[in-house]
């Protein structure tokens, strides 16, 4: 669930998001806003994309989503059953999605597609030769909707094997606005204003910080937001493909700087050991839960808490707004993740569900449930639910090719993607234990090593 934005752009974009948050959603806005491409031109794919007819034919789809992103995922296989006549069926897979399929393969039984969220996965998917060429009709969709940036990060030597259908925006801090309220709190722009504002409202009596720490993804995003603003986006490009140790300085710094939050349990709620039983979903749900006095008054991650905020009564603009992460260096940073398709079988059905997956018709219908940022710049921005989303995409496609993926997904997927392993436990442990930084950077250059050479 994992991309970044050129980090020059994330001060002026992100704080109209804030204030967009400030004002409360839903309208359609100017119609300069209304554009999928930053033109003000907004055009939808429906009429243009052709579909064949699959009548009876069986195409199989493996996700690693649950709950509301399921569901919403198969509002859009339910239409390409519509338009095709095909047959499909969404399997439940688990994370890591490469040792999924790899059992998978090994019994017989591929999917016909998976929807791979690392770059990583997409390699290895291709160095199997699990992964198929994406077919012509697909690629000229992609050539048609995406900036070019999105079609290389799903292409391998080349040869395009992704379909990039859901991309999110994972630097932002939500926030209990009755809480903030009642704590006389304001929004922090700088990462040392955060840690203030984080005191201010834990003296008022609300845990300020909910931290989803049994999910190790979540942390990993911690330590990318940090280190991208404090180290620059050379550095973090350079971190990324493992051209510096994980003992680098800069590497020391940031988790200096995270150490500033996790080091101090009265601001995590239920301290370390609690962040540690607390999934994501929950982290979420209680930061809006229990009114004005939460478990939590403020959470990290993307655009997509959306979806575990409309499991609440709070509503999004009023009892439940937004910031951009922190600056912790000179700028914000913007770190996004996303989910391609990719075909696992060569048959005509797996080819004609990722031409569909890369029409703006198949993301207007995620779009408009919410929870949801699509890479497809031909989307009418209307589609959105709210004026907050409609910004949040709006950046994403403004941002065009300076997009860069999350650093853990490009990594390999044993590193930066399993749970229980790699960067993901690793970062758990530091969580636990802040002050043992050099013995962090050791243990994460360690293995770091194996996987990359692996």
């Amino acid at each position: 669930m994992r991309t970044t934005f050129s980090i020059r752009r994330a001060a002026v974009v992100f704080a109209a998001v804030g204030a967009l948050a400030l004002t409360g959603c839903g309208g359609d806005g100017d119609g300069k806003k209304e554009s999928g491409d930053g033109s003000g031109k907004g055009t939808d794919s429906a009429s243009t994309v052709k579909l064949p007819k699959l009548d009876g034919e069986k195409v199989s789809v493996a996700a690693v989503w649950t709950g509301p992103e399921q569901a919403n995922f198969t509002k859009v296989l339910d239409e390409f059953e519509k338009r095709t006549g095909a047959d499909v069926t969404f399997v439940p897979a688990q994370d890591p999605i490469i040792n999924f399929l790899g059992t998978k393969i090994a019994g017989k039984q591929p999917p016909d597609v998976a929807m791979i969220p690392q770059v990583g996965a997409i390699q290895q998917a291709a160095a199997k030769k699990w992964a198929k060429p994406v077919g012509a009709e697909a690629k000229a969709q992609l050539d048609k909707n995406y900036a070019q940036v999105w079609q290389d990060l799903g292409a391998v030597d080349g040869t395009q094997y992704g379909v990039y259908f859901k991309a999110a925006n994972k630097s932002l801090i939500w926030y209990n606005a009755a809480a903030f309220d009642n704590a006389g709190a304001s929004e922090p722009k700088t990462w040392k204003d955060f840690l203030t504002t984080a005191e201010t409202v834990g003296a008022s009596g609300v845990t300020p910080v909910s931290v989803g720490g049994a999910d190790g993804w979540t942390l990993t995003d911690w330590f990318e937001n940090v280190y991208l603003s404090q180290a620059g986006p050379e550095k973090y490009d350079q971190l990324a493909k493992h051209e510096i140790p994980w003992t680098d300085p800069s590497v020391k710094d940031a988790l200096t700087t995270l150490a500033e939050l996790f080091g101090k349990p009265e601001l995590i709620a239920g301290g370390a050991d609690g962040a540690l039983q607390t999934e994501f979903p929950a982290s979420v749900t209680q930061t809006f839960t229990g009114g004005d006095q939460p478990k939590g008054a403020m959470v990290f991650e993307g655009d997509f808490v959306a979806i575990n905020i409309a499991q609440t009564e709070a509503e999004i603009g009023t009892d439940a707004k937004v910031f951009p992460f922190p600056a912790v260096g000179a700028d914000s940073p913007v770190v996004t993740g996303g989910d391609a398709a990719v075909a696992l079988k060569d048959s005509k059905g797996a080819q004609a569900l990722l031409t569909w997956l890369a029409s703006a018709d198949a993301a207007k219908i995620w779009a408009e449930a919410g929870g949801f940022i699509s890479p497809n710049k031909v989307l009418d921005l209307k589609a959105y639910p709210n004026e907050v989303q409609r910004t949040m995409a709006q950046a994403l496609i403004d941002a065009g090719d300076d997009v860069r993926f999350d650093m853990s997904d490009q990594a390999p997927q044993s590193f930066g993607g399993t749970p229980g392993a790699g960067e993901w436990k690793i970062l758990q442990d530091f969580l636990k234990n802040p002050k043992d930084i050099a013995g962090t950077q050791k243990k994460l250059e360690s293995a770091a090593v194996k996987a990359y050479k692996s």
